[in-house]
């Protein structure tokens, strides 16, 4: 009997836990999403030197954080804004090379997503603006008939530290997260 009691205790509270609402996302996931975007490895960035057209090109940040720039060399671009950097660049161009230097840094293409668990293509994929887990589920090929549907974890790097979280499906994704969807249980 007592076993009886327990299985049906158990199976209560895991109905009541599936009924409960969404999970409160982490406010440093919400804060992420209102900073300015900062850049780090993997991001492709257009770099124009106006008059200069020897130095404008496309360069990406590598796996240190740095782009190779010509006649200036390595510049530290992870951890900084498009306007930091371009700050620096022309900095660096101006101790001894141009006089004014006017430039631009945009990204071009930002650093991919990854999703894994219970879609039916797993891996790495191309980061698009306006980005969900849910969208990010669609381009992954769909949920597998075991995946929890409406909650997913999410790791995000915020100030140099992972952070996981669980959110809800239609939270949104920055460059560079992962994406977990859930096994069900039942």
């Amino acid at each position: 009997m007592g076993r009886l009691f327990t299985c049906l205790l158990l199976c209560s509270l895991a109905v009541l836990s599936a009924c409960a609402g969404p999970p409160k996302v982490d406010q440093r996931f919400v804060q992420a999403l209102t900073a300015p975007y900062l850049l780090d490895s993997g991001d492709r960035l257009r770099i124009v030197v106006f008059n200069q057209p020897s130095l404008s090109n496309t360069y990406t940040v590598d796996a240190s954080g740095f782009i190779s720039v010509p006649l200036i060399g390595d510049v530290q671009a992870r951890g900084k804004t498009t306007g930091e950097l371009e700050t620096t660049i022309a900095a660096r161009l101006r101790a001894g090379y141009l006089r004014e230097p006017s430039l631009t840094v945009q990204v071009d293409t930002y650093r991919p997503f990854f999703i894994m668990g219970e879609v039916r293509a797993p891996g790495q994929y191309p980061y698009v603006a306006g980005l969900t887990a849910r969208t990010a589920v669609a381009i992954g090929g769909g949920f597998t008939p075991r995946a929890v549907q409406d909650v997913v974890v999410i790791s995000r790097q915020i100030d140099g530290t992972i952070v996981e979280a669980r959110v809800p499906a239609d939270h949104p994704v920055r460059p560079g997260d992962t994406i977990y969807v859930l096994e069900r249980w039942f």
